[in-house]
């Protein structure tokens, strides 16, 4: 990873957590998830716990870097420099989960075909992959209230997220949340491929093999074992660094 050290008289800690949002940002787009400038991503600065890093608002996901992210407080006040500001509905999605979940420091929102379009249907995500099984899990669902300006929302946002690690906003898209940048990233990977494996089977039009309840539940349970602190792919933890090296061989211009 291509790190090297503070800067603009920033804490360390505050400035590895600017490097891996800006990792995030760049991967976000390199995935083809990013919305132009329609969604957001965000990460808690350890040191500083109750402010938070958004996107500047205008730039594109590719153009972030670490310098130019801007930190904001919980009540919205911007502690950075930025010309036009942070997405106003970015800031009430992320504040309501780092204000109400401190074991939260990453957090991702999109606006993809597939996320969405699974958001619009009744029933959600789907038990129907092996995939699907690893996310339903962890999901929670919230039901759509408009365009989110209303800072009211941000109590049902983190009601309803929980403790999960996905939240389906309905009509909308898709948020995911994490300790680390990799954790985030990675429950937002898993989520949109079994929204994308789903709508693949929906438009082939042709009747489903159903899982057989006992075998959902089993491969729920061990999906929440194996990718726990004591399984054996803690998520996020070992494909973390390879993402940054992957993004340091594209475009290493994210840590500056």
């Amino acid at each position: 990873m291509s790190l090297t050290g503070p800067k603009l008289n920033m804490s360390e800690p505050e400035w590895r957590t600017r490097v891996d949002l800006a990792a995030l940002y760049r991967l976000v787009n390199h995935y083809g998830w990013s919305d132009l400038f329609g969604t957001h991503i965000s990460a808690r600065i350890p040191d500083q716990p109750d402010t938070f890093l958004l996107n500047p608002y205008g730039y594109l996901f590719e153009e972030i870097t670490a310098s130019n992210l801007v930190k904001v407080d919980e009540d919205g006040n911007e502690l950075d420099q930025s010309e036009n500001g942070i997405n106003p509905a970015g800031f009430t999605i992320h504040s309501a989960v780092h204000s109400a979940k401190s074991d939260i420091n990453f957090v991702i929102h999109t606006h993809t075909a597939a996320g969405t379009g699974v958001s619009v249907q009744r029933d959600g995500i789907l038990p129907l992959t092996q995939h699907s099984l690893v996310v339903i899990a962890q999901t929670g669902y919230h039901d759509y209230e408009g365009i989110a300006t209303d800072l009211d929302e941000r109590e049902r946002l983190a009601r309803d997220l929980g403790d999960n690690r996905v939240l389906v906003l309905r009509n909308h898209g898709l948020l995911t949340v994490g300790a680390t940048a990799g954790e985030a990233f990675m429950w937002m990977y898993r989520a949109e491929r079994a929204c994308r494996m789903q709508l693949a089977h929906q438009q082939a039009g042709v009747p489903v093999t159903e899982v057989p309840l006992d075998v959902q539940q089993i491969t729920i349970e061990r999906n929440r074992f194996n990718n726990s602190d004591k399984g054996f792919r803690t998520i996020g933890k070992v494909e973390w660094p390879g993402l940054l090296r992957q993004m340091d061989r594209i475009d290493p211009s994210y840590s500056t």
